[in-house]
């Protein structure tokens, strides 16, 4: 089976900290999880598990949700409530129609400056190991998509919003964008992602601890089903599943002749008669092209 965990991230442990935990309760080598959460951030934290691990890529690259409490008139060099106060500014001129408005420029296809306190690396250096020797460096802004964000609380001088983004988008620096706007300033004081892909319902963290204690942590895996069920399946026949696992291309109109229609070079989930995952293919003009093979032992 293709397993992954879908963990409900506690505040004040780091991404590495679950995954650690995470190997150690159950025993497995082979974990990485789907999409940092900083320290600060609670909620969905997705773990691939073994041969799960090959699928990060796309799991990663699903579409986010998160609830997120800006603070205005705050500026910190974190962008979140962990850093340190760099400026203030009486927020009381700002009103709910303002932020509102604010919100307007951050919809849809947007540009964003990656903050300096991340893990993304220049020169082979991470961004937050640079910051905290007091450096600081240009970084270059880089596209994300903003599906859909709204304003679901308003007690100034704080306001709760709902993102739904992109992979690659930067929750702090958007809040950190939005003070801008206002010419405020803004940080983060909690955020929790309620949502990563199709996957919305997480394990409580003291329940997945138990789950290891008593050795029944595989009732709470999730498949790929769930977890990659925005890409589209296709079912081969025993003939073509024979020239799968010989690396070759399938005319793709044989398997499914919708699938003809899909965009080239969507990964497409693919599988055997009995519902095995056997794989990651993309559409090439008109053949399917393996990607990744997973063997047949342990994929069910």
């Amino acid at each position: 089976m293709i397993s992954f965990l879908v963990v409900d991230k506690p505040r004040g442990l780091t991404s590495h900290d679950i995954v650690a935990r995470a190997r150690h309760g159950t025993h497995l080598k082979r974990i990485g999880h789907a999409g940092t959460l900083d320290p600060m951030a609670t909620g969905v934290l997705v773990l691939c598990l073994d041969e799960a691990t090959r699928l990060v890529e796309y799991v990663t690259a699903s579409e986010k949700e998160y609830v997120a409490t800006l603070r205005l008139g705050v500026e910190t060099d974190t962008y979140d409530a962990d850093g340190q106060t760099v400026s203030e500014i009486d927020p009381g001129g700002v009103t709910q129609a303002m932020f509102t408005a604010a919100l307007d420029l951050f919809r849809g296809a947007i540009h964003q400056i990656p903050p300096m306190y991340s893990a993304l690396k220049q020169n082979g250096v991470r961004l937050y190991e640079l910051a905290r020797a007091g450096e600081e460096v240009v970084r270059e802004a880089r596209p994300v998509m903003i599906y859909a964000l709204d304003l679901i609380d308003w007690q100034p001088p704080s306001a709760t919003i709902r993102v739904v983004c992109g992979a690659g988008t930067y929750i702090r620096s958007l809040g950190h964008d939005l003070g801008a706007a206002l010419k405020v300033g803004a940080h983060l004081t909690a955020l929790r992602r309620t949502r990563s892909g199709a996957a919305d319902q997480p394990i409580g963290w003291d329940r997945l601890l138990a789950a290891f204690e008593d050795d029944h942590w595989r009732a709470l895996l999730t498949d790929e089903k769930v977890l990659l069920a925005a890409l589209p399946a296709l079912t081969l026949s025993t003939a073509q599943v024979e020239q799968w696992f010989h690396g070759q291309s399938l005319p793709i109109d044989l398997i499914d002749p919708q699938a003809a229609t899909w965009p080239e070079s969507q990964p497409l989930r693919c599988y055997n008669g009995d519902g095995r995952l056997i794989g990651i293919g993309e559409r090439i003009v008109d053949r399917l092209k393996p990607n990744k093979v997973f063997p047949l032992v342990g994929s069910k």
